[in-house]
């Protein structure tokens, strides 16, 4: 399975290769996520890469590959996450953050090894490199829907 996100990422990062308009950058921050099951709440960070592929005047392609880290009452768990996020340019700094999103447990004990999300949120660019994304991540399937709230930071080369 973590052959099958990672060939995922570099599909669609080759598959846009060719874009006139394309950056790549790296972003990290702090995770919190929150199950519907009534098992709790666990906090951590993620770490991860991103591109960015304009595709119209005030839409861009944003897909990435995280890693998250989670802990709860000494219990720590992992997780790979790949988002794929339409930006939309709202004003001069801010925009508007869309799409799906697939987490991988790297845990051998998990119950549900794979699942889906719907992603929303937004971003506010301090500069042309540095910007701040708070998010939230929706979970749409698995046993315990897991919803997982993202603030981070990142930089764009």
């Amino acid at each position: 399975m973590k052959r099958i996100i990672l060939t995922m990422a570099v599909v669609l990062t080759a598959t846009f290769a060719n874009a006139q308009d394309m950056q790549f950058g790296v972003k990290g921050g702090f995770n919190s996520a929150s199950s519907d099951g009534g098992g709790g709440s666990a906090s951590g960070f993620f770490l991860g890469g991103l591109a960015e592929f304009s595709v119209a005047d005030k839409f861009v392609l944003q897909p990435g590959l995280n890693y998250h880290t989670f802990s709860a009452d000494g219990d720590s768990r992992s997780a790979l996450s790949v988002p794929v996020l339409l930006k939309y340019n709202v004003a001069e700094k801010i925009n508007l953050l869309a799409g799906p999103s697939l987490y991988y447990s790297l845990e051998a004990e998990a119950v549900d090894k794979t699942v889906f999300g719907l992603d929303l949120g937004g971003s506010y660019d301090l500069t042309e490199n540095i910007f701040v994304e708070p998010r939230y991540s929706l979970g749409l399937t698995g046993e315990v829907k897991t919803n997982v709230l993202l603030i981070g930071v990142g930089y764009k080369f």
